[in-house]
């Protein structure tokens, strides 16, 4: 680091970020973002919630025995079954860690918990020794920080401090505080609390009132000395800090921060790319340092500045980020053992030969429409297949007439649990034409809460990348889908977010207990 601290960047996307409406990722979707922030050198992955269900269990399980340069972390209320729900999925991690939490503010104890603060004091303690059962590696988190009395949370680290604890962590859990209040809160308990030398203090904010990232920077200037945050600032409600606006701020204001990060910066938009396209949650062009406005400069006044001297208008490389990664890879005269190679390049590994062929098989198809493909082609082509492999419902055929003075008109064959089933329908537009025949099909029940259209890359040719979300009986899931024609992304995407609601309901919502 230089002479300089070491700051600890821990990743909770595939957590808190999972958290967002319609989020959910699958254990192969769990590993493939696991291994971009392993590249990425991130610290700390939390992975998930073990307890909530035997699905998340397995994505925990997945992730640790995938990952080896990063520590693997699972989550775990103070109760003895989460603790050892984590312990056991967290058994086969090179390096594992067990983050177990309570809340200490008085609005929680009273209201959630139901428990005296000598109760929250007694189970915190508990927690802790029972996770160093399983790990040295144990943090520990005061939920709803915030909103705490300082004097009961110095009592409660002291002790946890003294049960094995090695991370303290403290939450700003519902997004209420401002930079000034809580450095000072960060900078109060690592002067109060006895042996707060001997652990790292670590920052959890959220974004509900647009000051995760502020937040986060002020506690590191207090003293903090570990991040937790996102990719994106994915989370839920308004999100969590976002990790490269965290990082970039570190490393662009050296002359402020006496703190370094072993992050490798140029992973951050290809991970940032990975994320959005299996959250279905896209980034908004606007978006500091992976927008795709970032490094834009409209003004003339600008224009003329960047290239007379880029720093005059930018204080930071776009290739730094990773912009320069989107490179032209592969073409339709590509062979097979190439796009293997290719693939592996990018981080992206296959089930096996049967996977790699099903994949191969799509990147020729795409080929022969598209005459450049690049790694966010990729990216989208594998997240494609992944999704086909056990869907009920598959569209074989569509067919859009669309032309001025007419009702749009869609005809489509749809395998439905292997059955063909042929249907037709008109609509105000052809995708509302597609989706209407696809429900005179399934007749879901489901409501459509958000259609959004992005290109994947730049050209006329590039493929359109749909998410929609829908809603069916309180349950929220977001569906993708690509392609070079835009109807048919959509259809993809639509029958993409029926094969999820149609699927049984494999997980709790992790936010009964919220961070």
């Amino acid at each position: 680091m230089s002479g300089k601290d070491r700051l600890i960047i821990f990743d909770t996307t595939m957590r808190d970020g999972e958290q967002s409406p319609g989020a959910a990722m699958s254990r192969e979707e769990k590993v493939r973002i696991a291994k971009a922030l392993e590249r990425m050198r991130v610290d700390v992955i939390e992975a998930g919630f073990p307890i909530a269900s035997p699905g998340d269990f397995e994505a925990v399980q997945a992730v640790a025995e995938a990952v080896k340069d990063s520590t693997v972390c699972g989550l775990a209320r103070a109760l003895d079954k989460d603790i050892d729900r984590a312990g056991e999925a967290l058994k086969k991690a090179a390096s594992g860690r067990i983050h177990t939490f309570i809340a200490t503010s008085p609005i929680h104890m009273q209201h959630k918990l139901r428990m005296t603060p000598e109760q929250v004091l007694e189970q915190a303690v508990h927690a802790v020794k029972r996770a160093r059962q399983y790990t040295d590696d144990v943090e520990f988190s005061a939920e709803d920080a915030v909103r705490s009395e300082v004097d009961f949370m110095c009592r409660v680290f002291e002790a946890t401090i003294k049960a094995g604890a090695r991370t303290i962590n403290v939450p700003d859990t519902v997004g209420y505080s401002l930079p000034g209040l809580w450095g000072e809160r960060m900078r109060k308990l690592i002067e109060s609390v006895p042996n707060a030398d001997k652990v790292v203090w670590s920052t959890h904010c959220h974004n509900d009132l647009g000051m995760a990232v502020a937040n986060s920077l002020s506690a590191v200037l207090a003293g903090a000395r570990q991040v937790e945050c996102t990719i994106n600032g994915l989370g839920e409600r308004a999100g969590n800090a976002s990790l490269e606006e965290v990082v970039m701020a570190v490393k662009v204001r050296r002359d402020i921060f006496t703190c370094d990060t072993n992050i490798d910066t140029t992973q951050i938009v290809p991970t940032s790319r990975l994320v959005s396209q299996i959250t279905g949650y896209p980034v908004q062009p606007n978006k500091a340092v992976v927008g795709a406005n970032a490094f834009a400069h409209e003004s003339g006044i600008h224009q003329d500045g960047v290239l007379k001297s880029r720093e005059t208008y930018e204080i930071m490389r776009a290739q730094d980020v990773g912009w320069s990664t989107n490179k032209l890879t592969l073409g339709k005269l590509s062979g097979r053992n190439a796009f293997r190679a290719r693939l592996q390049e990018i981080g992206i590994q296959l089930g096996g030969e049967e996977a790699l062929n099903a994949a191969f098989a799509r990147f020729k198809e795409l080929a022969d429409k598209k005459s450049e493909i690049f790694d966010e082609d990729l990216q989208a082509l594998v997240s494609e297949t992944y999704q086909e492999e056990n869907e009920r419902i598959k569209l074989s055929y569509l067919r859009v007439c669309s032309e001025t003075g007419t009702q749009p008109e869609a005809q489509l064959t749809l395998t439905v649990d292997g059955e063909e089933c042929r249907a037709q329908a008109a609509g105000g537009g052809p995708v509302d034409a597609a989706f209407k025949a696809i429900e005179s099909v399934v007749n879901s029940g489901a409501q459509l809460q958000l259609y959004s259209v992005n290109n994947i890359t730049s050209g006329t040719d590039s493929q359109g990348e749909v998410t929609v979300r829908l809603e069916k009986g309180g349950r929220i899931v977001n569906g993708q889908g690509a392609d070079t024609d835009i109807v048919i992304a959509s259809a993809k995407a639509y029958i993409n977010g029926l094969n999820k609601i149609l699927e049984p309901l494999q997980r709790q919502h992790p936010q009964q207990v919220s961070l």
